[in-house]
């Protein structure tokens, strides 16, 4: 049987917004009506604003350009949708990233500071969160840099842990099975199970339309009903 994706783009909506997933405004909004719109595959740069965010320390506006090394960051209050080449970003207030690479293929992403949700296509790519450092290929992750520890969370994909004194740690999901807690005491670098926490599939679901894809947990537009 085929499915139509709009008919289950539809029903997914409507599972989302019975959850209180989206929110008439702010982020759950604008998934809202990007999705049920269909306008979101193929949009460059800042796709989305709420608050204030720079490039480059310019400030930047819903259609700023962001490419291979510039900075990006958000304010108090503030979130951006970016998306850059094959991969797209949700970050959060107070947030602020390096992008590094050729034109709009990147090849690695700074985190200096804050919440960031992103999703890659299938190349390698190296992500610098603090003291971690963290190989992906083709993943979707979140990342928060606290004072005391960095929490990762491989929301489907690959990736390896890097960390001083630290073994590479290898880790494999298909749907949020095992977030981390990185933290560093002055000589190694230790990763410890931790919870889930302040990211969605929702948003997922809305990063990997910005380019073009849907993840890994979906099929054919529909979405099975969870608790993310």
């Amino acid at each position: 049987m085929t499915i139509d994706p709009r008919r289950a783009r539809r029903v997914w909506l409507r599972r989302l917004a019975a959850g209180g997933l989206l929110a008439g405004g702010g982020i759950g909004g604008f998934i809202s009506r990007a999705l049920a719109k269909g306008d979101l595959g193929g949009r460059q740069g800042v796709v989305q604003l709420e608050g204030n965010a720079t490039v480059d320390g310019k400030p930047a506006r819903v259609g700023t350009a962001v490419g291979s090394g510039q900075r990006v960051a958000t304010g108090t209050g503030s979130h951006a949708v970016i998306g850059v080449g094959k991969d797209a970003f949700l970050l959060r207030e107070n947030t602020s990233i390096e992008t590094q690479g050729s034109g709009s293929t990147l090849a690695s992403l700074v985190v200096g500071a804050g919440k960031i949700l992103s999703v890659f296509g299938k190349k390698p790519l190296t992500i610098r969160a603090s003291y971690a450092t963290i190989g992906i290929r083709g993943t979707g992750c979140y990342i928060e840099i606290q004072p005391a520890d960095v929490y990762f969370c491989l929301c489907y994909g690959e990736a390896v842990v890097q960390g001083r004194g630290m073994a590479d740690k290898v880790v494999k999901t298909t749907h949020h099975e095992n977030p981390l807690l990185l933290t560093e005491d002055g000589s190694a670098m230790q990763a410890q199970k931790a919870g889930f926490r302040n990211h969605t599939d929702a948003e997922l679901i809305m990063l990997e339309a910005v380019v073009g894809r849907e993840p890994p947990f979906m099929r054919d537009g529909s979405y099975p009903a969870g608790k993310y």
